[in-house]
């Protein structure tokens, strides 16, 4: 078992859709029903996912909360948070909040919340979407993907943060400024060129500099009005000495990583290869370890996968290049043996993973009371993970919507044997025997 103690051998009891007890396996009552494991097999607490397009109500034919619960379930995961941006109408209002629950009903097969929307003009929303029970707030610093999902210019977010700082929740940033992707597309062939079909060319579109000037930005702001920053998926590591600093001084800052970031590397990526495309992109190897090493000494809270699928003509595969190529990695069900597959070999340990994927992720939805740990008196939520075992990347084991994967015909390191959501399996060995039993939760 994985717990804010340690790892031990032991078991753990549910009584109804609550953890009971957690013993020593010397130490099991008699009386109680038992089902055993292998010994290679760990308890680790339900993953909690706090980046995620589900993309519904709207566009569920690029995904759903039906297929994006089922792949979570497979993947270990029992709660999703979902971004408010790709479902329409887009959740910047109470009123496309209740839509998405509305979308929602008797479809999950794990728990779920939605984040709210801070974008251009909707600062009258903010503190009605904070009492209707969204977490925090997700805003981009450039266009991201979608028209009707604004970024949020620096007039409108100097207005907003006041109104979010109030609140205390989190607000999460997409952090790239426009003008140095900008300066950098200038330099580079023309739009209609086959030259994109390059990977090198996407990688030089969206260089560090984008990240690096949003992120010293928002650290800027982050002082001026305190409110509580998070810098979702991080992927250049010449931010981490800013935000090391950052963190040094006492700025409330967290910040997330991927994990394509943590396992691909820029060498290995074919040109044509838009199944890799993501934004920001997947930078060298060096750059991928130096993201471990900011998980190491903790300048790096937490993983979360940026979920973001599509339908496969908007990959672009056919053509295979990445400029018009929808940029996003859909892994929910990959998760946790990419991220296992990478950290075992460096040395971390089960604790460390659990810390990354269920206990920061659920602090930073304000869920720390209920989930991201295997203690007593909180909901039965785990999943076991069989760390000898192999995964073999291929569709079938994929469960979301269009079974599209850079990592497709890989073998990663442990496999997930079952995963429990309040006392229910909801996944076991390929198959999902308990329907629908998830639900929105709402934060401590």
């Amino acid at each position: 078992m994985v717990t804010p103690d340690g790892e031990f051998d032991g078991a753990v009891i549910v009584q109804g859709d609550t953890i009971e007890q957690l013993c020593p396996r010397a130490e099991i009552p008699a009386d109680v029903e038992r089902i055993e494991s292998d010994d290679t097999i760990a308890i680790l607490p339900g993953l909690v996912d706090t980046h995620v397009h589900i993309n519904e109500p709207g566009r569920t034919e690029w995904e759903g909360f039906a297929t994006a619960t089922r792949a979570a379930a497979a993947g270990g995961y029992t709660t999703l948070i979902d971004m408010p941006l790709n479902c329409l109408p887009e959740t910047t209002t109470v009123a496309a909040l209740e839509a998405k629950r509305a979308a929602a009903a008797s479809k999950c097969t794990v728990d779920w919340m939605s984040w709210g929307g801070a974008v251009d003009g909707n600062q009258q929303y903010l503190q009605p979407l904070a009492e209707a029970g969204v977490p925090g707030y997700k805003c981009f610093l450039v266009y991201p993907g979608c028209e009707g999902f604004t970024s949020i210019d620096a007039a409108n977010l100097e207005t907003a943060l006041p109104l979010i700082a109030k609140t205390g929740l989190p607000l999460l940033v997409h952090a790239e400024l426009q003008a140095p992707i900008d300066n950098a597309v200038a330099t580079l062939s023309p739009a209609d060129d086959p030259a994109w079909r390059k990977y090198a060319i996407y990688l030089a579109s969206r260089p560090d500099e984008a990240e690096i000037a949003a992120i010293r930005m928002l650290l800027d702001l982050c002082r001026r009005y305190r409110f509580n920053l998070h810098i979702v998926h991080l992927s250049t590591a010449l931010a981490l000495p800013m935000l090391r600093d950052a963190k040094a001084e006492g700025l409330p800052l967290t910040v997330e990583t991927c994990p394509h970031y943590l396992h691909l590397t820029a060498e290995d990526i074919a040109d044509g290869a838009t199944e890799f495309k993501c934004a920001p992109p997947v930078r060298s190897r060096a750059n991928r370890d130096a993201l471990w090493e900011g998980l190491r000494d903790g300048t790096i809270d937490l993983i979360a996968t940026d979920h973001s699928p599509c339908p496969p003509e908007m990959k672009r595969r056919e053509d295979g290049r990445f400029n018009v190529a929808w940029g996003g990695i859909a892994s929910l069900s990959t998760a946790l043996p990419v991220v296992w597959t990478e950290a075992e070999a460096r040395g971390f340990t089960l604790t460390d993973v659990a810390r990354w994927m269920s206990a920061a992720p659920a602090r930073l939805a304000g869920l720390e009371n209920q989930l991201g740990r295997l203690s007593t008196g909180i909901p039965a939520n785990f999943v076991l993970f069989d760390t000898a075992a192999k995964t073999l990347v291929e569709p079938a084991m994929l469960h979301y919507r269009h079974p599209i994967s850079p990592y497709m015909g890989e073998t990663l390191h442990g496999r997930i044997v079952q995963t429990v959501l309040r006392g229910i399996t909801v996944f076991q060995d390929g198959a999902f025997p308990s329907g629908q039993p998830g639900r929105e939760l709402q934060r401590s």
